[in-house]
């Protein structure tokens, strides 16, 4: 099976520092690597992270290097052992759980919606719940509707949780630092179809900030939000309608509960149209919340409509064709900007 791997582009650098080339899984594992070896709090557990190395292999390893007591597999039970995560978290432990794909998370949603979500505030401020739960994300890669959907936004409606969509190379290793210092629960979405991307990663890289979404590109006469492995689609329709005269702007979300705000609305104030692009379903998602929050706050800077560039509202299919059609791409991006534009 052939699968499109995006390509991380080169940023714009401050200051100079010295990288190296690493996998966006090799990213996530060395960042797993660094919690264990800084905080014997940390241990990560969840399905077939031991000894398989995990299903997309971000565990590979770690197994033979930490033991059986901080690398756990787990019974196929998403309500088990995330529920035990989330009492390990109450007993002083810092536990990373690892749920296979989020479609499977819906498996622990009682686990994580009505207890890790909601314990803080129901115990008048007692009780934090530190736990981090990873889980791959998103489509692209043919497996099919039930291992392919994107549930991240679903998730960013509640309160009590921290969302995060690391695209990056930097984010997909700092994020988990960070996440695991917050003093409460953090979900951690990981594109499945940006495992095998390479990129730059500082020889000193370290936390990074998780309140923040990020520009990535600088432009003056259109908006472009995206998170995860659409940032990447995002960047490439930018660089088609530069060949066009437009300058495209675009935002990394990067964290989609707390949503920033501030960002995303100076930027729409400076360029007065915005593409939201969102690998979730149009109704009820993520897109539509930023869209309500743009309409509520900036209605009068905008010069045309909020356009928005969804996946199709159909179980994702597994024929490649089929599925690439109904996942956000280039060309529809370009094609909602050129149409904000008045064609």
């Amino acid at each position: 099976m052939s699968v499109n791997v995006p390509t991380m582009p080169v940023l714009e650098k401050q200051n100079v520092t010295e990288t190296r080339t690493i996998t966006y899984r090799e990213a996530v594992r060395e960042g797993i690597r660094n919690a264990l070896h800084r905080d014997e709090r940390v241990f990560l557990m969840g399905e077939d992270v031991g000894g398989y190395g995990g299903c997309f292999a971000v565990s590979k390893g770690l197994l033979d290097e930490f033991g059986p007591a901080r690398i756990m597999d787990t019974p196929m039970s998403e309500s088990g052992f995330t529920g035990a995560g989330i009492g390990a978290a109450l007993g002083g432990m810092r536990p990373i759980v690892e749920v296979m794909t989020c479609n499977f998370s819906l498996l622990a949603a009682d686990q994580i919606v009505n207890n890790a979500a909601t314990l803080l505030h129901m115990s008048g401020g007692q009780f934090n719940v530190p736990v981090v739960i990873r889980m791959s994300t998103g489509g692209g890669k043919q497996l099919a509707a039930q291992h392919s959907h994107s549930w991240e936004g679903w998730y960013a409606h509640v309160p009590g949780l921290k969302v995060l969509t690391p695209a990056t190379i930097e984010d997909a290793y700092g994020m988990l630092w960070s996440a695991l210092e917050d003093p409460d629960p953090v979900l951690i979405f990981e594109n499945a179809s940006l495992y095998n991307m390479k990129g730059e990663l500082p020889v000193d890289a370290g936390p990074v900030n998780i309140d923040k979404a990020k520009l990535h590109r600088a432009g003056t006469d259109v908006t472009i939000l995206a998170y995860s492995a659409s940032l990447f689609k995002a960047l490439d329709a930018a660089d088609e309608l530069a060949k066009d005269g437009i300058a495209a702007e675009v935002i990394d979300l990067r964290v989609l509960r707390p949503l920033d705000n501030t960002t995303f609305l100076n930027s729409i104030r400076k360029t007065h149209r915005v593409v939201i692009v969102d690998e979730g379903w149009r109704s009820g998602s993520i897109s539509a919340e930023i869209s309500a929050r743009i309409m509520e706050q900036a209605f009068y800077e905008l010069d045309a409509p909020v356009a928005r560039v969804c996946t199709a509202e159909v179980p994702l299919p597994y024929p490649k064709h089929l599925e690439e059609a109904a996942l956000p791409q280039v060309e529809n991006i370009v094609a909602a900007v050129h149409q904000l534009l008045g064609g």
